[in-house]
């Protein structure tokens, strides 16, 4: 197996983690944690992307054919700082679900009538 396959399927299978946890667990908590192992995976998917096998940092020098492209790497420090904050806000508005519910699992705030 090549490494790049074996990329594949580790992103695949984190991908899959994540998924499963965020649509099959009803705690707010373990949603928002299948939702980070979620974007965790889709920043390895663009990183393992990026890496050019022999490829250099793109610095024009003499005798340099392959260069690695950084433009992956720059997106994924952006979505890092996107994944931060998103993880931010569903932690602050858990906080209130339990504040006005008493609870942060989805059946017993949907019988409590938050949830329609």
């Amino acid at each position: 197996m090549s490494p790049g396959l074996f990329n594949d399927w580790i992103v695949i299978f984190l991908m899959m983690t994540g998924f499963y946890t965020l649509i099959t667990r009803g705690n707010l908590i373990k949603k928002l944690i299948g939702l980070g192992v979620f974007q965790v995976s889709v920043f390895m998917l663009y990183i393992s992307m990026g890496k050019v096998e022999g490829g250099t940092a793109p610095i024009l020098t003499e005798g340099v054919v392959h260069y690695s492209n950084p433009l992956p790497h720059v997106l994924i420090l952006t979505a890092i700082v996107v994944g931060i904050a998103t993880l931010a806000v569903g932690l602050a508005l858990t906080v209130r679900i339990q504040e006005a519910y008493g609870t942060i699992e989805e059946d017993e705030i949907r019988e409590l009538g938050g949830i329609e």
